[in-house]
C-alpha cells in the first residue's frame, strides 16, 4: 500500500471515529523559593507545596464582577496584604497584574507603581469563583472604603457592587439580593487559598532582579537568548 493510500485510510478512519476531546493535564510551576511569602507586604509563614491540575481563577475588584457575589466566610480564604504591579504585555490591550517581591519593588520602582491589597476567594452564583481584590490601603478614599465594607457584607449576604461614577458620585452602590436564599450556597473549593493564588499567578511572579517583567518596567534591555 502506498504512503498516500495509508494516509487516506487513516483520515477516513478518523472521520468515522472522531477522537474524544480530552483536556490536557496542566503542568503547574512549583512555587518560587519562599512561596508567596516574598510577595507579601507583611511577612507570613511559608505555604505548602502545590499539586497539579489546579485551575487559575479570574481576579478583579468586587465592582467589576457584574453580578451578585459572596466572599468565603473564613479568614483562611482572605490573604495578607500582597504587593502587585501591572506590566505591559506585547499584543495585549490591558496590562497584566503581577505579584512582586516587596524588596524588589521598593528597590526598582516608584511607590506610585506599587499596588497593595488582599485577595479573597469569592463566588458568583452557581460556583463561578474568582479572587477578589480587597482594599487594604488608602481607606479614607471613598472607593476603597466602600469596597472594603461591601466585602465584609458579602461574607454573609449575596450583594452586587456597582460604581457610581456615571452618576457623578465617587464610590460604590451596594444592592442586596431580594431573597437571602436566591442562590445556592457556594460549594467552596477545598484547596487552600495559597494554592489557588499560586496557580492563578503562575508565570506572573516577579521574584528576581532579571525577571523579564521587571526589566520591562524599568526599561532595561532584555536578552534574546
Amino acid at each position: 500500500m502506498s504512503g498516500d493510500e495509508s494516509t487516506k485510510l487513516k483520515i477516513v478512519a478518523d472521520e468515522k471515529n472522531p477522537p474524544q476531546l480530552i483536556e490536557p493535564a496542566i503542568s503547574i510551576e512549583k512555587p518560587v523559593a519562599g512561596g508567596l511569602e516574598r510577595f507579601k507586604s507583611k511577612r507570613a509563614p511559608n505555604i505548602a507545596s502545590v499539586e497539579t491540575l489546579l485551575m487559575a481563577l479570574p481576579h478583579h475588584k468586587a465592582g467589576e464582577a457584574g453580578d451578585f457575589i459572596r466572599l468565603h466566610p473564613s479568614e483562611e480564604y482572605r490573604s495578607p496584604e500582597y504587593c502587585f504591579v501591572t506590566v505591559p504585555i506585547v499584543g495585549q490591550k490591558r496590562d497584566l497584574l503581577h505579584l512582586i517581591d516587596e524588596e524588589l519593588a521598593m528597590q526598582y520602582l516608584s511607590t506610585k507603581k506599587i499596588q497593595r491589597f488582599r485577595l479573597a476567594l469569592t463566588a458568583k452564583p452557581h460556583d463561578n469563583f474568582f479572587l477578589c481584590h480587597v482594599p487594604s490601603q488608602n481607606l479614607d478614599n471613598p472607593w476603597n472604603d466602600q469596597a472594603l465594607k461591601a466585602c465584609f457584607q458579602a461574607r454573609e449576604f449575596w450583594i452586587q457592587v456597582e460604581g457610581r461614577k456615571g452618576e457623578g458620585i465617587e464610590g460604590y452602590k451596594v444592592d442586596f439580593s431580594r431573597d437571602v436564599d436566591a442562590f445556592p450556597e457556594p460549594n467552596w473549593p477545598k484547596r487552600s487559598l495559597d494554592d489557588l493564588v499560586t496557580v492563578t499567578f503562575t508565570g506572573c511572579m516577579i521574584d528576581r532582579h532579571d525577571h523579564p517583567a521587571l526589566l520591562r518596567l524599568i526599561g532595561a534591555k532584555q536578552s534574546l537568548t
